[in-house]
This record gives structure tokens, sequence and C-alpha cells, in this order.
């Protein structure tokens, strides 16, 4: 049985699940939907698609075996409502929203609906990550030092504290993610946020552009997490990852490459595979046989991200340690 797949969104994210989809043996990319039908014509024209500008009449109109849900920040909600009441299983980019009292709502009718969920934090797939794991069960972390340093993206609703979150919201939280995926759960944040540059460089900027995180994992692993977007754009200076401090040396992982140094050792591991393929794959095989052991983010567990995100938005606000509440 070929399982018909909508996408909701028009941009770059909604292209690179439907490029992935296309491919996979079984499985149609059935329709797009998009702010305007005008917009979702112009993605669905590529596969074979119907178009539609409106979310009931493309459920109404297509037999949906699930959707992906790729929309900004302030755009969740009605969506992920609709899909639960009509009980059609669901994929959904990062972050779950500006806050957490949609996504707890959320969560709620997600798990008395029982419905099949997955949640794009696609690092978590790499096989990297594998080997990271492996390692980090083999040694004892002292503290873990993340970083995000980028330049600002250019659309418009990224700058707009209630159109993305700011940027440890928005972004940032993949590296949030990966320090719950590996260490542990976050039990408290202390959050300095700061405007030093973007605001005097870009109308209409209201989001920190710079921000350290202190978080404390509740084993006792202290991590920091700095993030900036004041970086020039193109430049190449981007720097992106998580570094780890053992009782036996050092792992330091990147998007490219996972790097593990000893006295006297290094080893190095450049990533080989495509995380998204990976991603999709599990959630299709879950939505085929009903094995979700190979989802290895649902919306229960990506809550509890988006917890510590907002966390430290909350904390950066007050001036004052703010403990998680999931």
């Amino acid at each position: 049985m070929t399982l018909q797949i909508g996408i909701i969104g028009t941009g770059w994210f909604s292209q690179v699940h439907a490029d992935i989809l296309a491919g996979t043996e079984g499985v149609k990319v059935q329709a797009f939907l998009g702010t305007s039908r005008e917009k979702a014509e112009q993605k669905a024209r590529a596969y074979g698609a119907a178009s539609y500008g409106d979310l009931h009449e493309m459920l109404d109109a297509e037999r949906l075996d699930a959707v992906y849900i790729c929309v900004p920040p302030m755009s969740h909600g009605a969506m992920e409502e609709e899909l639960i009441r009509r009980r059609i299983p669901f994929l959904v980019e990062k972050p779950l929203g500006l806050d957490t009292e949609l996504p707890h709502a959320l969560m709620g009718q997600i798990a008395e609906a029982k419905l099949l969920t997955s949640v794009g934090y696609h690092f978590r797939y790499q096989s990297n990550m594998d080997k990271l794991k492996e390692l980090l069960k083999q040694q004892k972390t002292g503290m873990m030092l993340g970083r995000w340093m980028d330049s600002m993206p250019g659309v418009s609703w990224w700058r707009r504290q209630n159109g993305s979150g700011g940027q440890f919201i928005e972004q940032t939280t993949h590296l949030v993610d990966l320090l719950r995926y590996l260490a542990g759960e976050v039990e408290e944040v202390y959050a300095l946020y700061g405007n030093r540059i973007k605001h005097e460089q870009v109308d209409g900027v209201e989001v920190a552009d710079v921000g350290t995180v202190t978080l404390k994992l509740a084993n006792g692993l202290a991590a920091n997490i700095s993030n900036t977007c004041v970086l020039p754009e193109g430049a190449g200076l981007s720097q992106t990852g998580l570094t780890f401090y053992t009782d036996q040396g050092v792992l330091d992982w990147s998007p490219q490459r996972l790097r593990a140094a000893r006295p006297g050792e290094q080893t190095e591991y450049l990533e080989q595979s495509n995380p998204y393929v990976k991603e999709t794959e599990a959630f299709i095989h879950a939505l085929r046989i009903g094995d979700t052991s190979r989802i290895r983010s649902n919306y229960a567990d990506a809550y509890r991200t988006q917890a510590v995100t907002c966390a430290a938005l909350e904390s950066a606000a007050s001036g004052k340690p703010v403990r998680i509440s999931y």
C-alpha cells in the first residue's frame, strides 16, 4: 500500500522532506498546504501533488496517512489540533511553539488520542551520535560546553520575539535537545541574554543577539550553551557543536564530524549519513507497522526540550535561576 503524505509549509524544510519522501519506496507526496494555494502550487508541481490554501479543505479532499508540519514557531496550534482530532499522525519540525502552554495542551491531546508523532530533531539520527553515546557511556563527564554562533536568518519573523521566540528557542534548541539525549534531563537553568549589535543594523529586531545559559542536570553534570547571531553572513565563521570534558579526555562534536581526544591519541569520525533520511525512515516504518522504537524524538520527549529553552528565556528576563517544570 502506498502511503500518502501531506506537507504543511512551503519553505526550505518542506522541500527537504518532500524530496526524501518522493524518493522513498511506497510513499507519495500527495498534497501541499501553503498560506495561499498559489504558494502551495509552486511546491506541489514538482511532485505531482495537489495544492491547497486551507487545512480543512486539504484534509477533507485527501486521504492522508500522515502530515509533515514545516511552519515557523508562531504558526503552531490549530493545525496540530485538527490533525489530532482526525487521528492523522504527524511529523513536526522544531520548535513546538513560542512557549510551553500550547505544546503542553497538545501533548495531552496526543496522549489521549494515542497518536503517532515525531519531531524534527534530526541531529539525533546522525551516525556520529550513536558513536558519541557509546563513548560517553565509557567515560565520566565533568562538564559540557555548547555553541551556536552564526549570523541572523533573513526572514522577518525570526527577528520578532512573537515570531521565533528568539535564537535559543528557535535554533539552539537543537543543542539543548542533544544535551538531554546524550547526558540526561535538565533541572535548572540560569540565562543571560543581550542586544549588542543586530538591533542597530537591522530594522525590527526584537530578539536577543547574544546569550549564554548555564544548565544543571539532574545527574550533577554542569553545562553551558552559548549562542549569538551577530556574525556577518556568508563569511564562513559559524560555529556549532558540543564539547564534553571527561575523565579520559575531550569529545567534540559538530554536525560535520566527531573528534575523540585523549593523551597521545586523537580520532576523528566524519559524518557520512543523512539524518533527515533516517528520520523519515523511522517515521515511515512506524506508520507501516506501528513500531515506534526507531523514532528518537516524539512530541512528549520534544516537550521536555521546549520546557528547558522556555525556562532559559524566563531566567534571562528575571535575572534569576529557573527550575524546570515538565
